[in-house]
């Protein structure tokens, strides 16, 4: 392997760092609610059911705003 080889980021470590660190989920709740979230994998969201809310995660990093989250819809808010 040369030298600039070794320096650059692997695939995985780059393609990772956009992922929601698990322990960060653990710390956060929902700004309006204040309960727990979940975070949906899938769609790059943490989900707060009790708003009804889902936050988007935009390179690793939550959007906890309000005007920033989009309404679930009801199949998403029943969980079908």
């Amino acid at each position: 392997m040369s030298k600039s080889e070794e320096d650059k980021p692997s695939r995985s470590s780059r393609s990772t760092s956009k992922i929601l660190d698990v322990s960060m989920l653990e710390m956060l709740v929902c700004p309006l609610t204040h309960t727990s979230l979940s975070y949906d994998e899938k769609e790059n969201e943490l989900i707060s059911r009790a708003a009804r809310l889902a936050f988007p995660v935009r390179g690793g990093i939550p959007i906890m705003l309000a005007s920033e989250a989009r309404q679930l819809s009801e199949d998403e808010y029943s969980g079908t």
